[in-house]
Order: C-alpha cells, then sequence, then structure tokens
C-alpha cells in the first residue's frame, strides 16, 4: 500500500517562476498543489502535464459568517471551471476569509453557536454545487496561536465536526497536520478519528514549517499509523525548504518528504 505524494508548489523552489516549479516538482514524480489561481496561466499549468491535487476553493467571503456566507458560494461557483481545466478534484476552504499572510480579514475569537449553524449550512450549499460540477470541498484546519489567530472554528476537532454533521461524499476535510501539531497535538489519535472524513493529509515539521525531519513531528510513526488504518489518498507537503528557495533545497526538502512516507 502507497499514498499519492503531492507537494504545494507556493512553497519550494521560489527561485523559480510558478511554472517551473511545477515542472520539477512533477518531473520528480510528485502531484502538484496550487493556492490561488487567479491571475495565472492556466493553460500553461495544464500544459506542463503535471496532475493536480488540490487548489484554493474560494476567494472571498467567510463560511461561518451570515453576511458573508453568499460570497464563498459565488467565489466559489467561479473558480470551478479552472479546477475542472487542471483535472483537480480536491477546492480548499477555510472556516473564515484569509487575506495578507493568511491573517483573518475580519478576526473574531469566540465562537458562537451561529457560527457553527451558518458553517454548516454553508458547507451543505458547497456539498451541493460540488455534487452538480464533480468537485470535492475540503475544509482545512489551521492553528490560530502561531499563523492564524482569529479564525473561528479552525481546530481539527471542530472542522472535523463541522464535516461529519454535514455527512456529504462532496465535502470532506483537508487534515493539515502542521496546524493541528501546534493547536492541538496527539496526530495519529487525530488521524484515526478523522479518517473517515478525510479527503487529502498535509504536513510539514514544527517548528519551522519545513519537510519532515527537521522539527518534533515523528512523521514515520504518522504514516505508519496512515498504513494500518487502510489510508490510500494523497499526503501533501506543504512546506518550506529548510535550505531555503534554492533548487538543492527543494530537492532534499522533497526527498526527506518521500523518505518519511514511502519507508
Amino acid at each position: 500500500m502507497s499514498f499519492r505524494l503531492a507537494a504545494c508548489a507556493e512553497m519550494l523552489y521560489g527561485e523559480l517562476p510558478l511554472i517551473e516549479r511545477v515542472k520539477r516538482i512533477h518531473e520528480q514524480g510528485f502531484e502538484v498543489e496550487l493556492w490561488d489561481t487567479r491571475g495565472r496561466d492556466i493553460a500553461a499549468l495544464a500544459a506542463t502535464g503535471a496532475r493536480f491535487s488540490s487548489m484554493s476553493g474560494y476567494f472571498g467571503g467567510s463560511l461561518t459568517d451570515p453576511g458573508s456566507a453568499d460570497e464563498v458560494l459565488a467565489s466559489a461557483e467561479k473558480l470551478i471551471p479552472v479546477a475542472l481545466e487542471l483535472g483537480i478534484q480536491r477546492m480548499v476552504v477555510h472556516p473564515a476569509e484569509l487575506g495578507e499572510g493568511g491573517r483573518a480579514v475580519r478576526p473574531v475569537h469566540r465562537s458562537t453557536g451561529e457560527m457553527w449553524l451558518t458553517g454548516r449550512s454553508t458547507l451543505e450549499r458547497l456539498a451541493d454545487l460540488g455534487e452538480n460540477h464533480g468537485v470535492v470541498f475540503a475544509l482545512e484546519n489551521l492553528n490560530t496561536i502561531l499563523d492564524h489567530p482569529g479564525i473561528p472554528l479552525a481546530r481539527a476537532k471542530d472542522t472535523l465536526a463541522l464535516v461529519a454533521a454535514v455527512n456529504h461524499p462532496n465535502v470532506r476535510m483537508m487534515l493539515d497536520l502542521y496546524h493541528a501539531q501546534i493547536g492541538e497535538g496527539n496526530l495519529i489519535e487525530l488521524v484515526r478519528a478523522a479518517l473517515p472524513w478525510v479527503g487529502e493529509i498535509q504536513v510539514a515539521d514544527v517548528p519551522g514549517r519545513c519537510e519532515p525531519g527537521t522539527g518534533e513531528i515523528n512523521y514515520t510513526g504518522v504514516a505508519s499509523a496512515l498504513k494500518k488504518a487502510g489510508y490510500e489518498g494523497v499526503v501533501g507537503l506543504e512546506a518550506n525548504a529548510a535550505g531555503g528557495s534554492g533548487l538543492e533545497a527543494g530537492d532534499t526538502a522533497l526527498a526527506a518528504f518521500r523518505a518519511a512516507f514511502e519507508s
């Protein structure tokens, strides 16, 4: 049993133009994750021959805010043709709108019952949209301690609860273990609990958000637990290379990632 491995082109090989990053990741046998595709040359990305794993699935609004949830749906619908052109199945959404540097556009530091109900309702609407177009919306957990303060319902246990409440195959969880380690820990038990709802898993080490082996997370142990649980989906490296933005550093990061999950 083996996983499908992907790497985020936004975070590796920063010295190269995006198209060249995609090509280099693809040439080494990895699928490719993208973030915001607006303003990108979609035809050129498709022409690389890369298999794209996921992309951002919205660019406005907050799925937990009654006043802006419609923006999430509207922006998602505009992005679906891009996903289909690139062959992308998973479109990533977050519990609230992210701005510059991943900060909350409208910071909220206390979750309410209305947010829970609105979040579930918005995800149900996304599920219908996804079913109509053959895509899956993946709700990503975030840490609010370091990278994303002010994002409500961002913890893995919260995003898992929302996805489970919707209970629809076109809404899954983007389980980010870097964020979960910072905010919650106990990763192997989290993986076991979340696996029925997971659409994709993202990894990076802590601290530093670099490749496996550079921090405290035992990713070999995580990989073993995933195999025992029967997971055969995508594991994506959403991490910086510890050695910097150059070619050698990126290659080293991908090799360390592969070693952790293919051993």
